[in-house]
């Protein structure tokens, strides 16, 4: 992934953010899961810094968005507990996959600060941005 992408990517979430009033983290993470960009939006919780990684560290590692990661991972599930594993993993959503154009993972964005469906809604926005 190129440091132009990811800003471009972070830009649309971060509009989303603002479009929607609230304050989250927004954390991109390459293919390797290490950071290319991230911003925390003023009154955002410093907590939220982690979440947002690693919600993104998620989807890289298990190559799904972490709401679908959630339902593996989750009480009930066929792996529950996985979120237990490599550091410790994400199992809800917010956590969105980037893939290019032939399918290859390019990294993910992780949104973490406001519900878990405005993260969502947040880190797609932001996703969208990859395609345009």
């Amino acid at each position: 992934m190129k440091l132009s992408i990811a800003t471009t990517m972070l830009e649309a979430a971060h509009a989303e953010a603002a479009r929607l009033n609230v304050a989250v983290c927004i954390s991109i993470l390459d293919e390797g899961t290490w950071p290319m960009a991230m911003i925390r939006m003023d009154g955002t919780p410093l907590g939220a810094i982690e979440v947002a990684t690693k919600k993104a560290r998620t989807s890289v590692l298990f190559q799904m968005d972490s709401v679908d990661f959630a339902e593996v991972g989750s009480p009930g599930g066929k792996a529950y507990t996985l979120e237990n594993t490599n550091g410790g993993l994400t199992s809800f959503g917010g956590g969105v996959v980037l893939k290019a154009a032939d399918g290859s993972i390019l990294g993910a964005i992780g949104v973490s600060g406001a519900s878990v469906d405005e993260d969502i809604a947040i880190a797609r926005a932001g996703a969208a941005a990859l395609s345009t």
